[in-house]
């Protein structure tokens, strides 16, 4: 088995002078959950339809489980794509969209154990209809298991879900990596790349501006890490003799911090002057925060 489940080289589409995706290349090891993020626009969705053989390139080298998507016949049995804004037949239940998918791929799935792995077992006769969100998210996903797959797109999995409904799919999303599926996921929550990827890579007009892990990325770009005090007038007065620079903000006092080492330094400043607080938190930028710096804003119901 091929260590590199996706291998993309210099890969470019364009639609007449417009080239929505522009040069990238990445790869994705077996097992590991990568993400692409980008805003409204980025070429994200037009790179997946390419690897999943939707799309053609318009140069460049793609291998999907060494094999190019452009080309073979056989790849898609051996993939699982959940689409963005996911529907099925009005009054189908979860068995039997997963019979008729099962039926279509010719595949050897156990529906009710797929059923039981993204937490829809006891749903398994209820109407498409009567599914919440986040069980038609969940149905999704289900269907794109039914020929065990060993590499799965996932596009916005979560887009329009409450925050518990979220974080049920992340549970699935989670139990899938764990059984040694490969994942390519995009999405524009930030904190869910930030949670389930391994690596992520940050696109913007159609080029990959970085990639890394989310740590990596963070680390590269961050800018001032904050030392949150909360104490009264005292703990203003020391700092102040101690020539550091702060915030007051309400009852807490903000100093920000060049290097994270900083914090100890004034911690232990604190300590040695006898001076009392309440307590401290070290805040440290998140993958949103960068790349908001990084490429601004993505709306909630951005799609591409």
């Amino acid at each position: 088995m091929p260590e590199t489940v996706i291998d993309v080289s210099n890969l470019v589409k364009s639609y007449s002078d417009l080239r929505a995706v522009d040069g990238i290349s990445f790869s994705i090891k077996r097992g590991e959950v990568f993400s692409l993020l980008g805003p409204n626009g980025a070429g994200k969705t037009t790179t997946v339809e390419i690897l999943e053989g939707v799309r053609n390139r318009t140069s460049g080298d793609v291998r999907v489980l060494n094999e190019d998507p452009e080309k073979s016949r056989t790849l898609t049995f051996k993939l699982g794509i959940l689409p963005q804004d996911f529907s099925f037949i009005y009054n189908s239940t979860p068995k039997e969209a997963l019979t008729f998918y099962k039926h279509t791929l010719r595949a050897s799935g156990d529906i009710q154990e797929i059923l039981e792995m993204v937490e829809l077992g006891d749903k398994a006769t209820t109407p498409f209809q009567k599914l919440s969100g986040g069980q038609k998210q969940k149905l999704g996903l289900a269907l794109s298991l039914v020929n065990d797959p060993e590499v799965l797109f996932l596009d916005e999995p979560t887009s329009g879900l409450d925050p518990r409904a979220r974080r049920n799919i992340w549970n699935v999303i989670k139990t899938l990596k764990e059984r040694g599926k490969s994942i390519l996921l995009t999405t524009h929550y930030l904190e869910e790349a930030e949670l389930l990827a391994d690596r992520v890579a940050i696109m913007n007009k159609g080029k990959i501006i970085d990639s890394g892990t989310p740590m990596e990325i963070v680390e590269r770009h961050h800018e001032d890490d904050n030392l949150i005090i909360r104490g009264d007038g005292q703990v203003e007065k020391d700092l102040a003799e101690g020539g550091f620079q702060f915030e007051r903000d309400g009852s807490y006092i903000k100093l920000r911090l060049k290097n994270i080492r900083d914090a100890t330094s004034i911690i232990n400043y604190l300590s040695e002057h006898k001076t009392k607080f309440e307590d401290f938190t070290l805040k440290r930028e998140s993958l949103e925060d960068v790349f908001i710096r990084m490429v601004g804003e993505i709306e909630e119901d951005e799609t591409e």
